[in-house]
């Protein structure tokens, strides 16, 4: 296990440097999207129309932040704890091959299909814990932009600058390794071992 702070964007290169299990910390941009922004996002790629964010290098984080409008019109964020990202599994392998974000932030792990991508493009999942979504929060400096509010507070897309977001679990590498795939062929194992000790 290796801890890396990164500042975004990084490169292909840098990604496939990362390891399952290393710790990360995140400078500068993060994208917030969840299910409405990842299928309108490639709505937009089928029409050939430029997303308002470019994603390539930066990190996307699967997030419905709890944001309060300032009277001057800034917004600040709440809570931003993650969202689980299984629910969003249909969409991430060909949201990945299409914008080339190079981290992807959540809870919870993903399937077969987008750790095929990863390893074809050159990206990582990582795991926030979730229930710290006031804690994500303090390490956003400033909310820069929004997009696509017309989809509700929780599915725009949230352009943060952030200061060593962290800690984040890299569960998912560049290599095709899922820490969620080993850990259950470990409980499945141990299960196996168990019964048969028992005579079950």
């Amino acid at each position: 296990m290796a801890i890396h702070r990164l500042q975004m964007p990084i490169s292909e290169k840098d990604a496939r440097r990362l390891k399952v299990n290393d710790v990360l910390y995140v400078t500068g941009v993060v994208v917030t999207a969840r299910d409405q922004a990842h299928r309108r996002a490639l709505e937009y790629l089928k029409e050939g129309k430029p997303l308002p964010v470019d994603l390539e290098g930066q990190a996307v984080y699967h997030c419905g932040p709890v944001m309060k409008k300032q009277p001057d019109g800034s917004w600040v964020a709440v809570a931003a704890g993650p969202t689980t990202s299984t629910r969003l599994d249909r969409y991430e392998a060909e949201f990945i091959s299409a914008f080339k974000p190079r981290i992807i932030i959540g809870k919870g792990g993903m399937g077969q299909r987008t750790t095929d991508a990863m390893a074809e493009e050159g990206a990582v999942y990582c795991a926030f814990t979730g229930g710290a979504a006031v804690l994500a929060a303090k390490a956003i400096c400033c909310v820069r932009d929004v997009e696509w509010l017309d989809l509700g507070m929780p599915e725009a897309m949230w352009v943060l600058e952030v200061k060593e977001f962290g800690p984040l679990v890299v569960a998912i590498d560049a290599h095709g390794g899922n820490l969620y795939f080993e850990v259950d062929k470990k409980v499945k194992t141990n299960k196996q071992r168990i019964l048969q000790k028992f005579d079950l």
